[in-house]
């Protein structure tokens, strides 16, 4: 009889992440008997964690990286694809023939998400990314993958937009906080990579109303559900697209890697998280 599969999370720290209630969801409705387990790893650890890994002595067949472990996932990974080679990052890795493959299915997660709330979404001419930090990269990366050619980045700190626009390319432009509402007139998509409204922190105001006819906002933060950011946008009559769909769908490629079965998402899965989401406060 085969060894139940092992799949986990890492980070440190790790208890915040809603991973396993997601993975062991798909487990249980597949019927595999096998286990997504969080693993707490502290970054002078973490060189021993990815050798055990890569030498397949660790008893796991993958898992994912979160915070602050992706670049390092990267660089100790034996084989990562373009995806996770130009962000310089990797979330989701598994053992295929000996070898340690790397990706990064974030940016999957973002646009998947988009796909199933508001197609169409890439037909926009003109996408606004708010914010500039880890998780802005793979932001940008699909935006541009999927056809959008113009895009600003607009941080309160302009040099590290600037390093963004650099990485990916032209039509990527760099903007300080306060030309945002000269960038966003005209826009069709704007996204918040940032951590502004998050658990209460405060949002400046944004005006929405001048982007055009039939755009999209989206907030990758899901801590609140409905983001200040979100309330703006719907106040002026927007289409608005939570970010907890990015977290279950970027979790999908994995699963399918490890357990091999592709899972699918699903409302029931969605509220089986809103419902902890909420229950936590």
């Amino acid at each position: 009889m085969d060894e139940p599969i092992r799949a986990f999370v890492a980070g440190y720290p790790i208890n915040h992440s809603r991973s396993p209630m997601i993975h062991g969801y798909w487990l249980e409705k597949a019927g595999i008997a096998g286990s997504y387990e969080p693993v707490e790893v502290a970054p002078d650890g973490f060189a021993a964690f990815m050798q055990a890994l890569s030498a397949g002595s660790s008893g796991f067949a993958g898992g994912n990286f979160t915070i602050p472990h992706k670049q390092a996932a990267f660089e100790l990974a034996g084989h990562a694809d373009d995806l996770a080679s130009e962000l310089g990052a990797a979330n989701t890795l598994w053992l295929e023939d000996g070898r340690l493959m790397a990706t990064n299915t974030d940016g999957y997660g973002f646009s998947a998400n988009l796909d199933e709330w508001a197609p169409g979404w890439d037909g926009a001419e003109t996408a606004i990314i708010l914010g500039a930090g880890g998780a802005s990269r793979a932001i940008v990366q699909t935006v541009r993958n999927r056809g959008i050619k113009d895009i600003h980045i607009v941080n309160r700190t302009v040099e590290r937009a600037a390093e963004l626009a650099d990485r990916f390319g032209a039509g990527i432009r760099a903007h300080p906080l306060d030309a945002l509402d000269e960038v966003i007139s005209g826009a069709g998509l704007f996204i918040n990579t940032s951590a502004l409204g998050m658990e209460g922190t405060p949002v400046p105001q944004i005006d929405f109303s001048q982007m055009a006819d039939g755009s999209v906002v989206t907030d990758i933060v899901y801590t609140p559900l409905v983001t200040p950011i979100m309330q703006m946008a719907a106040s002026n009559g927007l289409k608005t697209v939570d970010g907890l769909g990015m977290l279950l769908h970027q979790a999908v490629p994995g699963f399918e890697k490890w357990f091999g079965v592709r899972p699918d998402v699903t409302e029931d899965l969605r509220n089986l998280v809103v419902n902890d989401l909420e229950s936590r406060g």
